[in-house]
């Protein structure tokens, strides 16, 4: 029995790891070539490479994916975790971890009510940031000057702008061609906008005063860039004003609660961007007839008034007829009245002429002489006087003076003692050996020199007392 055991594993063929890893890999693939797996969306990576994996799980199983580079460029929207998708492909094996995977081919949300859902989600999200607030809405400028347009340069979104623009109010257009549909739109729809921004005045490219984002009409999956998150803050927080025109009428995406004014077809979006020329032309001239009627009305009303004070006031001729009367009446009284001063004044100057005579004149300078030689005196007399005073007080001051001066003392037998500096010396200690002295007396100075050997105490001030003797030291007295 143990033989026919051991001849039977004999017959058994032996594969090596990577033959049976390759054996089953093309069984699993030539079963499983083409599949569709629906499932929620779980740990989704992004790798450096452009990979995308992921697994898709329900509530029983979970299925390790990978979406290559190519195609996941080329999805309509960008997968996140939670979303249940419908998931097209093969089914493939990775020898080296011995698992199999699902290589994805094609991606597409699970019905519109998956992507509802999701929408809804980053709708709060973003409502809940303040993105949407109607409070950071930006006016739109009445007539900008230039336009800046994101949208494909390929359809006919922007030839129906571009005409409408025209039959309105022709303005400058620059055109930032952009993906609007696919895996790669919303990254280039949002560097747009940044684009636009980050022009600055003064540039070769003039910087728009207004951005118009235009797509045309689609379902939810084609409009989706236009939902994403990068889009969405992009749009918030453009500084020249928005004007969302994305899908027709009845579409709705984020972009239009974040812009600054949403149109519902793109070619709303060019009526909302410029007004009608004619209609500005038509109501200019409107306005300018209007004031021209309202300044003839306003100077006929001023001449009107005019007129009615004019009325009210008496004629020129009644108003200076009294001041010319008066000037006419002073001109007669003037000559009269000056021969009547030059008359009174020839009278006064013979009166006083009358009266100076030489003895006059004579009395009245000899009393100004009297009076003057008196003041002389009286002048001469006072400066005497205290003249005589202020020697007398000097006088006296001098013999204080000499009193209390030491010359007066020198006389009388003293004499002062001065060192080499010229200063006094008071006190004997103070003198060293060999110091050089002067002495002053009445007559005249001696200069000497101090002998003796005790040297004369240092840092003492005077009065210092010596220190006594401790009883260790004192001698007896017998």
């Amino acid at each position: 029995m143990e033989n026919n055991v051991t001849d039977k594993k004999v017959n058994i063929p032996e594969f090596s790891v990577s033959e049976l890893s390759l054996a089953l890999k093309r069984m699993v693939e030539d079963t499983f070539s083409y599949v569709r797996v629906r499932g929620e969306i779980s740990g989704l990576m992004r790798a450096a490479s452009g990979h995308v994996y992921l697994s898709l799980k329900d509530e029983n199983a979970v299925l390790e994916a990978v979406c290559w580079k190519g195609v996941a460029a080329k999805l309509p929207f960008v997968p996140e975790d939670g979303l249940e998708v419908v998931c097209e492909g093969k089914l493939s094996t990775y020898p080296q971890r011995s698992k199999y995977q699902l290589v994805i081919s094609r991606m597409e949300p699970a019905g519109e009510g998956a992507l509802m859902a999701l929408l809804e989600e980053r709708k709060k999200k973003l409502a809940a940031e303040g993105l949407f607030s109607p409070e950071r809405k930006k006016s739109l400028p009445y007539i900008p000057s230039t336009i800046g347009v994101i949208t494909s340069p390929t359809g006919a979104v922007i030839q129906d702008i571009l005409h409408r623009l025209n039959d309105r109010f022709p303005r400058h257009v620059i055109v930032w061609p952009v993906q609007v549909q696919g895996r790669e739109a919303a990254g280039q729809i949002a560097r747009a906008i940044a684009g636009f921004n980050a022009l600055k005045p003064g540039e070769r490219i003039t910087r728009p005063d207004l951005l118009i984002v235009a797509r045309g009409g689609g379902s939810l999956e084609d409009l989706w860039a236009f939902n994403e998150e990068i889009v969405v803050r992009a749009a918030a927080a453009s500084e020249i004003p928005l004007i969302s025109a994305v899908g027709h009428e009845t579409d709705t995406t984020l972009i239009d609660f974040a812009s600054d004014h949403r149109a519902p077809t793109p070619t709303a979006a060019a009526e909302a961007a410029v007004p009608v020329r004619s209609d500005l032309q038509f109501k200019t001239a409107d306005l300018t007839q209007r004031l021209e009627a309202a300044r003839r009305r306003f100077f006929k009303g001023l001449h009107d008034k005019l007129a009615g004070l004019e009325r009210g006031l008496p004629s020129p001729r009644d108003i200076l007829g009294l001041a010319t009367q008066r000037l006419d009446d002073l001109n007669i009284r003037l000559p009269r009245g000056l021969a009547s001063f030059l008359q009174g004044q020839a009278l006064k100057l013979q009166r006083i002429a009358g009266g100076l005579t030489v003895l006059t004149i004579r009395q009245s300078v000899h009393l100004k002489m009297s009076r003057f030689e008196d003041y002389s005196r009286r002048l001469e007399m006072a400066f005497v006087t205290t003249s005589q005073a202020r020697v007398s007080k000097l006088s006296s001051l001098g013999r204080v003076f000499e009193s209390l001066g030491y010359h007066s003392i020198l006389k009388r037998g003293f004499a002062v003692i001065r060192d080499s500096g010229g200063k006094a010396v008071t006190f004997a200690k103070n003198i060293g050996p060999g110091a050089a002295l002067d002495i002053e007396f009445k007559d005249g100075h001696v200069p000497v020199v101090a002998s003796g050997s005790e040297p004369p105490a240092k840092n003492k001030a005077p009065g210092h007392r010596k220190a006594k003797p401790s009883k260790k030291d004192q001698g007896s007295l017998f």
